[in-house]
């Protein structure tokens, strides 16, 4: 199926493994040229490799730390410097530490803003000179059901992620008229690392078992 991402350049954060892997691996199929981030250099430099020996796109692999401003700017300049712009970027990061209301103090809380609320607002930020450059183009960011539907022990998730949401509304709307998509990606139970370790979390709390 053609998506017309050909020779298009797409940014994914996260995508060392799991889902952002999975959504690299997707767009590179496509013939996009792909840049990828991630916190652990040799997991990314490995996944970059990889993903370009799958797919014989043209990919980069960089450190980013979703919770370091310095870090998504290096990233995507980074890009720029080795394709030349971005026509893309998938907003990712790991998620918040299980638990209830009673589990977190402020300095949970604020940790939580911080790699989920403000790496997308940092990771947008960094990137939309980049697409405003091309006249156009698209900002996906990944969230959780959980924007529908709250789920239990994952409180901080919860509430993050729907605020994430409310940014991308707003600015799907007010960067419209430059060409610029911005949407939710909203996913469901897929059978991650991270899912794994939440269904152990949440068993454990029941006294049951996850197999």
């Amino acid at each position: 199926m053609e998506f017309g991402l050909k020779d298009k350049v797409i940014m994914v954060a996260a995508a060392s493994k799991g889902l952002g892997y999975g959504i690299a691996q997707a767009v590179a199929q496509e013939g996009a040229r792909v840049s990828i981030g991630s916190r652990t250099e040799a997991d990314i430099l490995a996944a970059a490799e990889t993903l370009h020996q799958e797919t014989g796109a043209e990919t980069l692999g960089c450190v980013l730390d979703a919770r370091d401003a310095a870090s998504i700017k290096n990233w995507a300049a980074a890009t720029v410097a080795k394709f030349g712009g971005v026509d893309g970027l998938v907003v990712n990061a790991g998620g918040p530490p299980a638990g209830g209301f009673d589990d977190f103090d402020d300095t949970a809380w604020q940790s939580a803003f911080e790699l989920t609320m403000m790496s997308s607002v940092r990771m947008i930020r960094a990137v939309l000179p980049h697409l405003r450059a091309r006249g156009g183009g698209s900002i996906l960011a990944v969230t959780s059901s959980s924007v529908k539907e709250p789920i239990d022990i994952l409180l901080l998730s919860n509430v993050m992620r729907s605020g994430v949401v409310s940014l991308l509304k707003s600015l799907s709307r007010e960067l419209a008229a430059e060409h610029i998509r911005v949407n939710n990606l909203v996913p469901g139970r897929i059978l991650t690392d991270r899912v794994k370790s939440l269904d152990a979390i949440g068993a454990k709390s029941a006294g049951r078992s996850v197999a």
